[in-house]
């Protein structure tokens, strides 16, 4: 029998890795990436960075930066950046510092935790709904009643608007999956949304720039620090990222956490007799099953890694979900533990919400929504049965969530839960 060759090992690895028909279970594909090295080659000019230090590396090291201003972006090869939706995933410094150190002011802890009411009426009410049925879709009654609830109330959209919204971001989540890898009517989908979602909020901004209220358009609007203030091309694509990030990971966390859990009924058994593990159970449900699974890298000046030298212009993707099961890391990372995080000597930090001048900068909001929903279910809900034996999963790679999830729900025997954790609002572990 002859020997196998190594460079099919590899290319059947990455697409194996890069298939839809596994997003089921991808899990197996990056251990096997990992395996093969800590960098590997793949036929769209990209290597892929497999280990979790190796991706820290990356991620903190803002030369290694998104590269579409500058044209060096193979990921996306003759896409100008005007066409990429949103802001900061598209810039790097200097122009990514500026408008970052201009929005994060409406993103102070205090600003966050502000909304802890709203979260807790959502979710409260989606709850008690699905309570009330004999079985409901945990992705479209639960997971995303909650944060596009919060993100329209936080943003000043009407909710009314939300299924335009829900068209547009589908488009948009598809589009962050490398290009090589979409088809034609993907990619003219991913400009037809953008240009879309743009021209909503050209005027809603207008509006708001006339007759300012207490919401977050409004209040960027009005931002100045000495001077310098958002454009309007700056603020309709801030609108758009926020929109966007706030609603489609949290929507597809929720999902993943619910299903993980249903999977490990001894963990949340824990959860029931100790509530104050949920804001690190939180953490855990993110390393162990976040929505996004990768990001991408261009070096913005020559860089080294892994032992390889990369020039100016060479790209690598960054298995984050994969680099959150490393074992040399996170011991037995294929067993969901929800103490993981929790004392005096927590894990290393996870990578679900990214590392350096990109980390999430709607992290503690999703963090509150997350930790809000678990206990609201916790509370009302004594057992949860997942209806569906093997789950369908969206058609994005870059992003990972369910399509849609039957779950029933039982009343709860248990009421004495407290009504919330502790504050979300803290640092990543």
């Amino acid at each position: 029998m002859p020997a196998p060759d190594p460079a099919q090992t590899v290319l059947d690895t990455v697409l194996d890795m890069f298939s839809l028909e596994n997003r089921n279970d991808p899990y197996p594909f990056y251990h096997a990436a990992r395996e093969l090295g800590p960098l590997v080659a793949t036929p769209f000019d990209v290597h892929l960075v497999t280990g979790h230090d190796d991706c820290m590396t990356v991620l903190s090291d803002p030369r290694w930066g998104h590269g579409y201003s500058a044209g060096i972006s193979p990921i996306r090869p003759g896409v100008v950046a005007e066409n990429i939706p949103g802001s900061f995933i598209r810039m790097d410094p200097p122009d990514h510092t500026r408008l970052r150190g201009l929005v994060s002011k409406a993103f102070t802890p205090r600003a966050m935790e502000r909304l802890r009411p709203l979260v807790e009426r959502t979710a409260e009410r989606a709850v008690a709904s699905a309570l009330a049925a004999a079985e409901f879709d945990l992705v479209a009654d639960l997971a995303a009643t909650v944060p596009i609830t919060v993100i329209c109330e936080l943003l000043g959209v009407p909710i009314e608007d939300h299924p335009r919204f829900d068209t547009w971001v589908r488009a948009l989540a598809r589009g962050l999956d490398p290009d090589p890898l979409l088809a034609e009517d993907e990619l003219r989908g991913r400009e037809i949304a953008a240009a879309a979602f743009s021209e909503y909020f050209r005027g809603l901004v207008a509006e708001r720039r006339a007759r300012p209220g207490p919401d977050l358009i409004s209040q960027l609007a009005t931002i100045d620090d000495a001077g310098d203030r958002l454009t309007e091309t700056e603020l309709q694509d801030i609108c758009v990222l926020l929109l966007f990030g706030g609603y489609e990971t949290t929507v597809h966390m929720t999902g993943n956490m619910v299903l993980a859990l249903s999977r490990h009924p001894d963990q949340l058994n824990l959860l029931r007799e100790r509530p104050d593990l949920i804001p690190s159970a939180v953490d855990e449900l993110l390393r162990f099953d976040p929505p996004v699974h990768f990001t991408n890298r261009v070096a913005l000046q020559e860089r080294h890694l892994a032992g390889r030298d990369f020039g100016r212009g060479e790209a690598v993707v960054i298995l984050v979900a994969g680099a959150n099961r490393d074992p040399r890391v996170f011991p037995d990372p294929d067993r969901l533990d929800v103490t993981r995080f929790a004392g005096p000597t927590p894990a290393p930090r996870h990578l679900a919400f990214g590392l350096g001048i990109h980390f999430c900068l709607g992290a503690q909001l999703a963090r509150l929504e997350l930790e809000i929903v678990l206990t609201t279910l916790l509370r009302h809900a004594h057992a949860f049965a997942v209806l569906d034996p093997e789950p369908t999963y969206r058609e994005t790679l870059t992003i990972r969530g369910l399509q849609s999830l039957r779950v029933r729900l039982e009343g709860s025997r248990a009421p004495d839960l407290p009504r919330t954790t502790q504050s979300a609002t803290r640092t990543a572990p």
